[in-house]
């Protein structure tokens, strides 16, 4: 989970509402100037001080950490041993080499470092995160909106531990926990038997290509139903006829389900260049990744119903040829048109039924 920091020194008249949403968002830490501003905040937020360009108080109150200028307030670890009970971080802007090496250095030996970066690029973010690899502390970043907090978030991969944003509305702290939480959850996933294939004729399929490489025990969830999906496998492995495509998968006809982001199912046949989708690997571990692309053509179509071990069903219709791939117990590659009655395959059968893709408790029959 990546930190979310709300900044409301300069929010003026709308703190009150501001503060109230964060901590009702659930937002990780609320950053003041004044330490009367995080006097009542409840336990469930970090308070941070940061008293930028102002001498240090005498009495820190309720902070649980402290943002220094070390060249205005000392050093942070000299100070969290004059200061028990109070955590201390570091502030660092960077605007040029030197205050790299300084954001570096931090990020390697303090407990908490704040990052503003001047320039646009993220490049000097990917040198502090490396730097920071076996580092024990956390960055904070400074972002100037909820878009540029999910690039950072996302910057080498690992991206921030967290980001500092200064709300400009009611509602930006809600969005920064939003992206703070991008990730998916895992899934877990069953052995599901094969019950029976049939061809079906002609339709639509999709191949997501995506703008990331699966790995070889990786694909996406897909099917007919909401309640019952099978994992589809990436053309990461390697096919007589033509070149690995280890960016696609070849998922399903049009109507079918996959998962999407915040939980919720898209149709194949909605999903469009900067759409995300699921990946899923054997183990049920999940990540999001961007569409790149969307190919529907029309093409011959087989169905393959599964079955689970508590009885539920899942139904998958691919394109009818041997090439398209499921994956099974222990990331066996399975060509589709290969499955017989008995075989095995991997699926996921969520309890939720489905209102315009989010899960909801209701009846809902769906064949």
């Amino acid at each position: 989970m990546k930190l979310s920091w709300i900044d409301i020194r300069t929010v003026g008249s709308a703190k009150k509402a501001v503060v109230e949403e964060a901590v009702h968002a659930r937002v990780d830490g609320i950053v003041a100037a004044d330490t009367a501003d995080l006097t009542g905040l409840p336990p469930t937020v970090r308070k941070v001080l940061f008293p930028q360009g102002q001498p240090l108080p005498e009495d820190f109150g309720p902070a649980d950490v402290v943002i220094v200028e070390p060249d205005k307030h000392g050093e942070p670890a000299e100070l969290a041993l004059r200061h028990s009970g109070v955590e201390f971080g570091r502030y660092v802007e960077i605007i040029d080499a030197d205050t790299l090496e300084d954001a570096c250095q931090s990020a390697r030996t303090d407990r908490w470092s704040l990052l503003y970066f001047r320039d646009p690029t993220k490049i000097p973010l990917e040198i502090v995160i490396a730097a920071a690899a076996k580092a024990e502390g956390s960055l904070i970043t400074v972002a100037k909106d909820t878009e540029e907090a999910e690039i950072i978030f996302g910057v080498l991969e690992l991206g921030s531990d967290g980001v500092l944003m200064a709300p400009t509305a009611v509602g930006d702290a809600t969005a920064l926990r939003r992206a703070a939480e991008a990730g998916v959850p895992d899934v877990e996933l069953v052995e599901l038997e094969v019950t029976g294939t049939a061809h079906v004729g002609m339709g639509d399929r999709a191949c997501v290509d995506t703008a990331t490489y699966f790995r070889e025990d990786e694909g996406i969830l897909v099917g007919s139903h909401s309640k019952g999906m099978i994992l589809c496998v990436s053309e990461t492995h390697p096919l007589p006829y033509m070149p690995t495509r280890p960016f696609r998968v070849n998922a399903g006809a049009i109507h079918s389900y996959t998962l999407g982001q915040g939980e919720r199912t898209n149709y194949l046949s909605e999903l469009k260049a900067g759409s995300k989708v699921t990946a899923v690997d054997i183990h049920g571990r999940t990540r999001l990744v961007t569409v790149g692309r969307v190919k529907i053509e029309t093409r011959p179509l087989i169905s393959i119903d599964a079955v689970g071990p508590d009885g539920r069903t899942a139904n998958l219709i691919l394109q009818d040829d041997w090439h398209v791939r499921v994956l099974g117990p222990g990331g066996t590659v399975l060509n589709s048109t290969e499955l017989k009655p008995g075989d095995k395959v991997l699926g996921y059968l969520p309890v939720a039924d489905r209102h315009v893709g989010y899960p909801i408790n209701e009846f809902c029959l769906e064949k």
